[in-house]
C-alpha cells in the first residue's frame, strides 16, 4: 500500500449519527515523499544521540524519574488538567485540597508509565499490556468509572457536547476488538518491514482514531511511543517523551491527526511526528547535558565546602535529584537523623545556592532545588 494513496477510512451509519471505521494497517507500506526520507534521517540521527546518554551519564535512573514526572504533567494537561512541575513533586498532603484532583492523575500516569516498561521485560507491547496499563492510570481518579481496563462498550466521541454535534466519532465499541488487534499485529509485524519511526507513528495516529477506552486515550496513546521504541530497543533507557511538544504545538497535533483522517493525508502527519522526534530528541540532550553540569557544579564546587558533613550531603543531593522538593521531615526521614540535624543540612544547602525555602512561612515549610526542577520546565522546550 503506498502511503500517498492513504484512505484514511469509511463512516458507518449508527443511530442519529455516523461513527468512523479506520482502514486497517497490518498491510505493506510504502511513500515516495523524499521530505519523508529526510525527516526520518534527522530523527534517527538526534535519537541515536539522545540514546547514547543512556550509556554515557552516571545513575541515568535517577534523572529519568524526573523526564517521566515531567511527561505525566505535560500529557495531563493536554486533556485539561492543571498541576504544574512543581506541584508535581510534591506529597499529597502539601497540594492545595482543590488541586488534588488533578495532582492524583498525574501520579496515575506516573504508575502507569512505571508499570508498563517495568511489564516489559515480561510481555510484549500488546492489548494485554495495554488494559493493564489503562486500570492502573485510570484507578481512584475522574475515569474510574469508565471501564478501566477493559474496552468501550458504548460510543465515544471527541468535541461536542453530544455524539450528533461532535468533531469526530470513532468507530462503534463492536468494531474495537477487532481493530485493536489489528494494531497489534501491525506493530509486530516483521514481515513487512518499516522503519520504526513510522510504524509507531502511524500506530499513535491509529491509536487514538480507535479510541478504544472510554477515558485515558490520549495520555494512553502518548505513553505508547515510549513503550514501543524501548520495546523495540530502539531506546537503552525510556528517555524520550513527546507530550511537552505536542501540548507546545496542540493545535497542530489535533490538527494533523484529523486531516489524516479527513483528507487522508496520513503523510502529514508522519512528518510532523518526524519533526517532533527530532525536536525533543534535541531537547532532551541539552537537558542532559545541563544536568550534567549542574550536577558537577553542586557536587565538585559546593558541597565539598561542608567538610565532614560531605558524605550526608551527597546522600541528600542525590536524593533532591528524585524529589526536588522536601521538607525538613522528609530529609530526617531519607537520612536517618534527628530533626535538629536535618534542619542545619538544610540551611547549609541553602546558603550554597542549592535550596530555597518556597512557601514564606516559619511551619510546614517547603524547600527547593529550583536550578534543577528548572531544567524540566515547559518554557526550555
Amino acid at each position: 500500500m503506498i502511503l500517498e494513496e492513504f484512505a484514511a477510512g469509511t463512516f458507518a451509519r449508527q443511530y442519529q449519527y455516523k461513527s468512523f471505521t479506520p482502514t486497517k494497517l497490518n498491510v505493506a507500506w510504502t511513500w515516495s515523499d523524499p521530505k519523508v526520507n529526510t525527516l526520518l534521517a534527522e530523527a534517527n540521527l538526534k535519537l541515536g544521540e539522545l540514546n547514547a546518554f543512556s550509556t554515557h551519564v552516571p545513575d541515568i535512573d535517577t534523572f529519568i524519574r524526573m523526564h517521566v514526572v515531567k511527561e505525566a504533567t505535560t500529557s495531563s494537561r493536554i486533556e485539561g488538567t492543571r498541576t504544574g512541575m512543581e506541584d508535581a513533586v510534591m506529597k499529597r498532603e502539601h497540594v492545595d485540597a482543590e488541586k488534588r484532583d488533578d495532582w492524583q492523575e498525574v501520579q496515575n500516569y506516573i504508575k502507569a508509565m512505571n508499570h508498563a516498561i517495568k511489564r516489559l521485560n515480561d510481555v510484549p507491547i500488546s492489548t494485554r499490556l495495554l488494559k493493564e496499563t489503562h486500570r492502573v492510570l485510570m484507578a481512584g481518579v475522574r475515569g474510574r468509572t469508565k471501564l478501566p481496563g477493559e474496552y468501550r462498550k458504548s460510543q465515544n466521541w471527541i468535541g461536542g457536547a453530544t455524539v450528533q454535534d461532535a468533531v469526530f466519532v470513532p468507530p462503534h465499541h463492536t468494531e474495537v476488538s477487532g481493530l485493536m488487534g489489528d494494531l497489534e499485529n501491525f506493530l509486530h509485524n516483521d514481515q513487512h518491514p518499516l522503519p520504526d519511526l513510522v510504524r509507531i507513528a502511524m500506530a499513535h495516529y491509529q491509536f487514538e482514531t480507535i479510541h478504544p477506552f472510554l477515558d485515558g486515550n490520549g495520555r494512553l496513546g502518548r505513553l505508547l511511543i515510549t513503550l514501543y521504541l524501548v520495546s523495540n530497543k530502539i531506546l537503552l533507557k525510556p528517555t524520550l517523551y513527546l507530550s511537552a511538544y505536542f501540548e507546545k504545538h496542540k493545535s497542530l497535533y489535533y490538527d494533523n491527526l484529523m486531516r489524516a483522517r479527513t483528507a487522508n493525508d496520513l503523510l502529514q502527519w508522519i512528518r510532523f511526528f518526524l519533526v517532533a522526534v527530532s525536536e525533543t530528541s534535541k531537547q532532551g540532550i541539552a537537558t542532559f547535558r545541563d544536568i550534567l553540569a549542574l550536577r558537577e557544579d553542586c557536587e565538585s564546587r559546593r558541597l565539598v565546602r561542608l567538610g565532614k558533613k560531605l558524605p550526608r550531603a551527597l546522600q541528600l543531593l542525590t536524593h533532591l535529584y528524585k524529589v526536588p522538593r522536601v521538607t525538613a521531615a522528609d530529609v530526617g526521614a531519607v537520612l536517618g537523623v534527628t530533626p535538629a540535624t536535618a534542619n542545619s543540612l538544610i540551611r547549609d544547602f541553602v546558603k550554597l545556592g542549592i535550596l530555597r525555602e518556597s512557601t514564606g512561612g516559619k511551619r510546614n515549610r517547603l524547600f527547593t532545588f529550583k536550578e534543577y526542577l528548572e531544567l524540566f520546565t515547559e518554557e526550555r522546550t
